[in-house]
């Protein structure tokens, strides 16, 4: 990073430009904040079954669905079909490639700006110390 500081009568402010990003700790960090919302994605989805399952809104829906499409030998079992196995088990997969994809694309993404940052001369952050 370069660094020029602006002093006057008013307040200080430097001017900084981030012109590299390690790819490691964009990695570490994309990581950890896909890793959270993994888990955001995994509760919520138990917890959306669970109401769903408590208030009986699956059965219900099994029932109207077979009233109007099946027939006594080929019902439709929304219950089954919707199972507490299965669909954490598909926010598991879910939240897996979640973490995989958003890993691999800010290190994508910061190898790129190493790349790009000679072209463009980097990010200009302005910090000042307003009192």
């Amino acid at each position: 990073m370069s660094t020029e500081v602006t002093r006057g009568s008013g307040p200080r402010r430097a001017r900084l430009y981030v012109t590299r990003i390690d790819p490691w700790s964009v990695a570490k960090a994309a990581f950890l904040l896909a890793l959270t919302i993994g888990v955001v994605i995994v509760v919520a989805v138990w917890l959306l079954w669970w109401l769903l399952d408590s208030t009986g809104v699956l059965e219900t829906l099994s029932r109207s669905l077979n009233d109007i499409v099946g027939s006594a030998t080929t019902g439709v079992d929304l219950v089954e079909l919707f199972s507490f196995s299965r669909v954490v088990g598909g926010a598991l997969v879910i939240a897996a490639v979640e973490v995989i994809l958003v890993s691999l694309l800010a290190t994508i993404f910061a190898f790129m700006y190493n790349l790009t940052v000679g072209i463009t001369g980097g990010l200009e952050v302005v910090l000042s110390d307003d009192l």
